[in-house]
């Protein structure tokens, strides 16, 4: 069963209308479902712990240090400070699908 999406974008709702449509929960509690789902993940990401999704990915949190970079425009060089990012790293499953719908 394949449902309309946003162009370009899956979105929440795009979620929760597969959710309605395969499982039959309804339009409010998939759409619930989906809020706690992404919910849960975002608070164990504040608390510094990585999210995997086995066959899709993982969200990986990572410190970096504080390090100096340059002005494109100037050439003068700014420090940047330390700070946390976050990276997704894709599942060699979801990599290969992907390669194999281009």
């Amino acid at each position: 069963m394949h449902f309309m999406r946003s162009v370009g974008t899956l979105t929440r709702a795009d979620l929760a209308e597969t959710i309605n449509g395969k499982l039959g929960f309804s339009r409010a509690e998939s759409l619930s479902l989906v809020e706690n789902i992404l919910d849960e993940m975002c608070e164990s990401m504040s608390h510094g712990q990585n999210v995997k999704i086995s066959g899709f990915g993982s969200f990986v949190l990572r410190d970096k240090k504080e390090r100096v970079g340059r002005n494109p425009n100037t050439g003068i060089e700014v420090p940047i400070t330390p700070r946390r990012v976050l990276t997704f790293r894709a599942s060699q499953k979801l990599k290969d699908r992907i390669g194999a719908a281009n």
